[in-house]
Formats: C-alpha cells, structure tokens, sequence
C-alpha cells in the first residue's frame, strides 16, 4: 500500500440546512471543490436518527426529510481534511470515517489475493448510464458479480455526486446518465478476488474499494455469529457496528414491504438509529435477481437497511434483525472505528 485509502459516510436529512441553503448542497459543493476520487448522495425512502422521528416516503406529511447518506472516498491525505470541515459545515447528524482498500490506486488488483479474512465487500463507484457493451456500467457490474458467485449485491442511485474529481448533479428534463452510482456486493473473500479483474475491466478508471465484512445470515439461515468487539479500542476511541440487511422489498410479512417493518420495529426498540435505501437491481442469497419492474403492483426492487450502534446496544437489536430475517435477506456485519455525533 502506498497509502490509507478513507471512506466518509454521513447520515444527515433533506431539509437540514446552513445559511439558508441545503446542507447536502454545500456539502457536494466541498467534495466537488476537492476534487475527490469518488462521492455519491443517496436519497432514503424510510428511516429515523437519534431523535427516532421517522422519515418516509410514503407519507406526504413524512416525506419533506427524508434521510440523506453522502459517501465519500479517497486517499486519507485528502479525506482526513475533509472530515473537519464537513463537521463545521453539518448543523445535524452522524459522520463515519473507515479504512478502505482501493485497488489500481493504493494497491495492485493482485494484492486482493491476500486479502486477510473470509469474506470482503467490494463497492464500484461510476455513472449510472453510462454504456459497456449495450448495457449500463452498474448493470454490467452487477451480473459479473452474480457470475462470480458472490453472496448479494445492490445498485444504488445516486442524484449527485462526483465522479473521477467531476461535480455530476441530477436534472430535470435529462437523462444524467453520468450521475453517480454505487454498485456494492459482499461474497467470500477468494471469489471477490477473482471477480476484481473482471470488475475492474468494466468499471476502467471509476474508483472501486475494498472493505473487510463478516456475513451474519443469508436466505433465512445463520452463517456466523454477531461478532464480539470491546467497546472502546486500545487508544480509547468509541467503537460502533454497521449492520447491513439486503432484500426484496415484496419480501416483508403481511402487507408491510421488507424494510417498513425492520425499521418500525427497530424503532420500537429504540435503536439509535436505521436508513432504508431503495435499489433498482441485485440480488441476494440464493433466491435469484430482484429488480425495480415498471406498473407492477407490488414492488420487488431490491432495499438495503442500515443500523449502527454501539457493541452492547447491537448486541439487544440483535434478535429484531434475526426476526426480520427469518426467511430470507442477507446480514452482514461491520466494524466503524470512527463516528462522529452532531447536533446544534
């Protein structure tokens, strides 16, 4: 490795603003100014913070905040400054700084081959139309990765980010085809590996990044135990989980899609807080491809439900997660080193 590669990821809402203008604004308006080697926002259909005050878009009253998720990556020599300023610009909400690997500019493709550990998430950054033989880039990422084997992948949309140092917003009356878009999948580490090349040989010069990731559950079966941190590191430093669960949205007991019901009932339980994020292609276990289908009555895209929390307050979500999750989804598990609270 030549250097740290970062990633920044902020949880914030719609509406939160400075000086009278949108944070995410001013915030995309920084990444873009930087020049950084990839960011993305996100834009939430269902979730709460702190305050547990729910945001969804499936109430117009509920519907003028949604929850926001900007990602951010890097070399640390260029996030590292970034971070302080997003903290003085951000009135409200939660910023995460994690290690990332970034292969074809930290380190060679062949050193994922080493990569430590049993399993690996692998997250492609590129523009959400552009073409790779008659098909989208996030398309074509996505099926190499469904032929390599690995355990789940999602296609996130994103309606501004930046792309190879280059600000691409969403407009009206255009088809933003060099909008960002974030493909993401976790497998085994070895099939990872060998899928990169592949991967890499589509994405070209778009950044992609490598993480460490334990999977917990898939298509309703355990597959490894929720993992036991010490809740302060040997600096001192905070610890916190990320838990990530992957479904269809049709796949939800009863009339409530997939991630309506796991974020109502970790609210009920008072979780510190959950985002849900529509996708519209991936898969997930074994129980084949979801996709966004046009006039169809129930919708069958595919949702990625994020948690994070402290050790011991995962440890009682836990059994909200499991119930969820009895029949189907993909659970996986990360470590965050680094978080960041704002509020006022």
């Amino acid at each position: 490795m030549s250097a740290e590669g970062l990633k920044m990821v902020i949880h914030t809402g719609e509406a939160c603003r400075i000086d009278g203008r949108l944070t995410s604004d001013a915030l995309m308006d920084l990444f873009g100014d930087a020049g950084v080697a990839a960011s993305v926002l996100l834009r939430g259909v269902e979730g709460f913070g702190a305050r547990h005050r729910l945001r969804t878009d499936r109430l117009l009253s509920l519907s003028e905040d949604l929850p926001l998720v900007i990602v951010a990556v890097d070399l640390a020599t260029r996030v590292v400054p970034l971070a302080a300023e997003v903290q003085a610009l951000l009135p409200r909400g939660l910023v995460t700084l994690e290690r990332v690997a970034l292969p074809g500019v930290q380190l060679d493709d062949g050193t994922a081959s080493n990569w430590t550990g049993d399993e690996a998430k692998l997250t492609v950054y590129c523009g959400r139309g552009e073409d790779h033989g008659g098909r989208t880039v996030p398309e074509a990422v996505a099926d190499a990765l469904r032929d390599a084997g690995l355990a789940g992948a999602i296609v996130l949309i994103g309606v501004d980010g930046v792309i190879l140092g280059e600000r691409r917003r969403a407009r009206v009356l255009s088809r933003n085809r060099g909008v960002p878009a974030m493909v993401v999948a976790v497998g085994a580490a070895d099939r990872v590996a060998r899928a990169l090349p592949v991967v890499r040989a589509i994405a070209g010069r778009h950044a992609v990044t490598l993480e460490r990731v334990s999977i917990l559950r898939r298509d309703g079966a355990p597959v490894g135990p929720l993992p036991t941190v010490p809740h302060r590191d040997d600096a001192g430093m905070e610890l916190w989980q990320r838990l990530t669960v992957t479904g269809g949205e049709g796949e939800g007991e009863g009339a409530r899609p997939f991630h309506v019901a796991l974020i109502h009932d970790l609210r009920a339980a008072h979780a510190p807080g959950a985002t849900a994020l529509r996708g519209v292609r991936g898969h997930s276990g074994d129980g084949g491809a979801h996709a966004e289908r046009l006039l169809s009555v129930r919708r069958s895209s595919p949702v990625l439900v994020t948690l994070l929390a402290r050790p011991g307050e995962m440890v009682r979500l836990w059994p909200v997660v499991e119930r969820a999750t009895a029949r189907s989804g993909l659970v996986t598990c990360e470590l965050v080193p680094t978080v960041g609270l704002v509020d006022g």
